[in-house]
């Protein structure tokens, strides 16, 4: 079982920053697939971005040239780094991974952009 822990979320102007972390319990290496989701009040929640253990990722067109998902195998760690960050961003975000075909959720974490 992986147990999945969200850090970074918080209040933020549009048009700022903010890095979410994603810190996982065991070698993200045999961790197929890692990826972030959002939902937000009253919508479904919503691929955002992912990241194979090969390396591959991709993006939402939502926020495609404004955030980036990296991996970092040595502190077993999932970044989201989020930027040009609008007021429809405004979620719980939730990190997501597969491992062998079973997949494991975090408990979130609330990013709000506001003035």
């Amino acid at each position: 079982q992986v147990q999945l822990v969200e850090s970074g979320g918080g209040l933020v102007q549009p048009g700022g920053s903010l890095r979410l972390s994603c810190a996982a319990s065991q070698s993200i290496n045999y961790i197929n697939t890692m990826a972030w989701h959002r939902q937000a009040p009253g919508k479904q929640r919503e691929l955002v971005a992912i990241v194979t253990s090969g390396g591959y990722t991709n993006y939402a067109d939502s926020v495609k040239g404004r955030f980036t998902i990296s991996r970092d195998s040595a502190k077993n760690t999932v970044y989201l780094q989020m930027n040009s960050l609008k007021p429809e961003d405004t979620a719980v975000y939730y990190c997501y991974a597969m491992k062998y075909g079973a997949g494991y959720w975090g408990q979130g974490t609330q990013v709000t952009v506001s003035s």
